[in-house]
């Protein structure tokens, strides 16, 4: 298969590996960590201010190992510059996480710490275990 097309499929997979895994993982953590009463994913975004600590950690996990997922299969798939392809996978994630931010909102704290830790870093991660 010729590299380029071999690279593109590395990206579009990683993407979509990685999409599934997040969504996964978004819709498992309200079967472990119960939404707080009354609040559904319709009213979601208006009452995020009832949410506590503990309703952060499904949603930080979900974008941060789907982006370590997506990274790893774009690595491992990518003929050459492995981790560049496993840094696109982590990009975009990272760019998906900022308009969750703009449109959830959510505590200071959990913004910084899911934009900080949870794409670029396990994309790296991720480039990294897939050969990087």
């Amino acid at each position: 298969m010729n590299a380029t097309l071999k690279n593109a499929l590395a990206v579009v997979a990683g993407i979509i590996i990685g999409s599934t895994v997040n969504m996964a993982l978004v819709y498992l953590g309200p079967s472990i960590i119960p939404l707080p009463e009354g609040v559904n994913m319709e009213n979601f975004a208006e009452n995020i201010n009832l949410f506590e600590t503990k309703h952060f950690i499904f949603p930080f996990l979900a974008h941060a190992l789907g982006t370590l997922v997506g990274a790893f299969v774009a690595a491992k798939i990518a003929v050459n510059n492995k981790m560049n392809y496993a840094l696109v996978i982590g990009g975009f994630f990272l760019l998906g996480g900022i308009i969750n931010v703009m449109m959830l909102g959510g505590p200071t704290w959990f913004k910084v710490a899911d934009l900080v830790l949870a794409y670029i870093p396990m994309a790296w991660i991720g480039g990294r275990l897939g050969g990087a």
